[in-house]
């Protein structure tokens, strides 16, 4: 057993916690993002949306040069806002690369992505539930993690299931409605 204290080839002190806290970020540095590693890291990354509420277009690029593009990103972050309250939050930017990774599976490189809902404040989240037994009470749209799109010109069965065999979140299947939901949460379908 380990002391708080562990002595490692008598020259170097480090603590367990330390030494076990490392440890799981590297681990996580491995697993957390297969998608981002499919990924190459230069490769410039875009992406094309219509909000259906708003009708708001933006075709965006959003990673250049080794990079996310800060200004570039904002104007992600306004689209996918709540269009209900006017609020936003900062998008997972992982969702943006699973989103780019998706496109790029179904052939559909230059595809637009219709966005149905991406970030709810707790308010509509909250109204939404009252509304919708499929509403999450902690929904990762309230965090900027999921988003409920289509995209145009694919078969949504098609998109569902490129996103499953992604295995970057969860993935939802809404035919009747006529979207997807995808998140970075944990891996799942339903």
């Amino acid at each position: 057993m380990f002391d708080s204290e562990s002595t490692f080839s008598g020259q170097q002190s480090i603590s367990r916690r330390r030494f076990l806290s490392g440890l799981a970020s590297a681990a996580g540095l491995l697993v957390t993002s297969p998608v981002i590693a499919a990924i190459s890291p230069m490769q410039e990354r875009a992406l094309a949306f219509r909000h259906t509420h708003t009708g708001e277009k933006e075709r965006v690029i959003y990673w250049r040069d080794g990079e996310y593009l800060t200004g570039n990103l904002e104007a992600i972050d306004h689209l996918m806002r709540d269009h209900r309250s006017g609020d936003r939050v900062e998008m997972d930017r992982e969702l943006l690369d699973m989103l780019y990774a998706l496109q790029r599976s179904v052939g559909m490189e230059s595809g637009e992505f219709e966005i149905i809902s991406a970030y709810r404040s707790p308010v509509t989240n909250e109204m939404l539930r009252g509304k919708s037994k499929g509403v999450a009470k902690r929904s990762l749209h309230m965090q900027g993690k999921a988003i409920d799109i289509r995209l145009c010109g694919c078969d949504l069965k098609t998109l569902r299931n490129n996103a499953i065999a992604l295995k970057a979140g969860g993935v939802g299947y809404y035919p009747k409605s006529g979207f997807i939901h995808v998140d970075t949460g944990r891996v799942r379908s339903w």
